[in-house]
């Protein structure tokens, strides 16, 4: 590309594509960066093997476009090669928070430097570590309460989840492969997006505070289903990052209103109660879910000081803004555990139906149980907590989302 930026008007024309080989036997692999290091501005590395490609149909013009969105904080949502909904409010925002011109709407002389995505596809190698994190994952909560961990269910919803990717659109850009069947060894295009590593995640029951981050703010919209990082600092507003979320369902609405962030947690266990899930109220009869990608929060649950609502991951992130929840936040595990790493306990948390904040009210009990781990390595809950909702499990320390 000779162009610093590219005029975003559609053809359907052909893709051209150069296969570089991958890196010579031996090479050495970048470390992954640990939790609180990612950051959404991060350059690319390709895993394996790149594609290079001119982007010149609209399926690349609009994958281009979402890269470059998710690369920035600015969640387009699942990469689907189709500008939609949510890939354009990303976009609104991004023009907002840069102070560009623009309306948020895909048309000609929309200009943005996209040839920064090059290449916008990298290939992908099955290897027998990932095979080591898809089993059975059982259907009830009770069968599921019996296991250690919820793994993946399929090597397809893994490798669409590590690249932010609608597993129909991994089949579009695959064609004539069965990614119902892949196996080790098995070499497949993907988004050129950082991957989303499920195995640099690691449960911790509560993040330490960020100081610096107590001028942040969230702001939620429940009609326009986005998740909106404010900083506030020096009395002026920045708009940092963007999600698309489910907020709450018909029957069970996210609850409007100003709350606070009480704790955040990675890898969390679930709390399954329907008495919770269904009304609200807190029963004897429950299941304690472990913790994992098929787990129903995800890999992120952060309390508010509203009795079982949170801000959490998803077991199924590519239903994100279509599908109901029972009343808390719910992004995709890759937006996830990003805002896990720009939040912090204390912060302001604004959810807005877009009819205005009710009156204040007044600050409600723990949304979740911390737990933490004695000096002796056994598990004991923070004073107020309801042990008998925890089992008592040695050298580790955890969070019941608290369902």
């Amino acid at each position: 590309m000779k162009s610093a930026c590219i005029a975003l008007v559609f053809a359907t024309s052909t893709v051209l594509a150069q296969v570089v080989p991958p890196p010579p036997v031996g090479a050495q692999t970048p470390a992954p960066a640990p939790l609180g290091s990612p950051s959404p501005a991060a350059a690319i590395e390709p895993e394996v093997r790149v594609v290079k490609a001119v982007p010149v149909g609209e399926r690349e013009l609009a994958t281009r476009l979402q890269i470059f969105l998710d690369n920035k904080g600015f969640g387009p949502g699942k990469i689907d090669g189709r500008p939609k909904e949510f890939t354009l409010k990303a976009l609104a925002r991004y023009e907002k928070a840069n102070n560009l011109p623009g309306t948020g709407v895909l048309e000609e002389g929309l200009a943005l430097p996209l040839d920064s995505i090059d290449p916008i596809y990298t290939q992908y190698t099955i290897t027998p570590e990932d095979q080591n994190r898809v089993g059975d994952v059982p259907s009830g909560p009770e069968a599921q309460s019996k296991l250690k961990k919820l793994p993946y269910p399929s090597l397809l919803k893994f490798v669409a989840e590590r690249y932010h990717a609608d597993p129909d659109f991994l089949a579009r850009i695959n064609p004539g492969k069965n990614l119902e069947t892949l196996a080790v060894g098995d070499t497949i295009f993907v988004p050129n997006v950082p991957p989303f590593k499920i195995e640099t995640v690691r449960e911790v029951g509560k993040l330490p505070p960020v100081p610096e981050f107590k001028t942040r703010e969230l702001r939620i919209n429940t009609k326009e289903k986005m998740l909106d990082l404010i900083d506030a600092k020096g009395g002026s507003e920045k708009l940092l990052a963007s999600f698309p979320i489910t907020p709450g369902s018909a029957s069970l609405p996210a609850p409007v209103g100003k709350w606070r962030i009480l704790g955040i947690a990675t890898l969390p266990w679930f709390r399954h109660d329907e008495g919770v899930l269904m009304h609200g109220v807190r029963t004897d009869h429950f299941f304690n879910i472990p913790s994992g990608p098929s787990n129903p929060v995800g890999v992120l649950w952060c309390g508010l000081n509203k009795p079982g609502i949170g801000v959490h991951g998803t077991n199924s992130p590519w239903t994100i803004g279509r599908a109901g929840s029972h009343g808390c936040i719910r992004l995709a595990n890759w937006d996830a555990i990003r805002l896990a790493n720009m939040i912090t306990e204390g912060m302001t948390v604004i959810i807005d139906d877009g009819n205005g904040l009710p009156a204040p009210t007044p600050a409600a009990s723990s949304a979740t149980a911390s737990v933490k781990v004695s000096s002796n390595s056994a598990l004991t809950e923070a004073p107020g907590a309801a042990t008998k909702n925890v089992p008592q499990i040695p050298g580790r320390e955890t969070t019941y989302a608290n369902h």
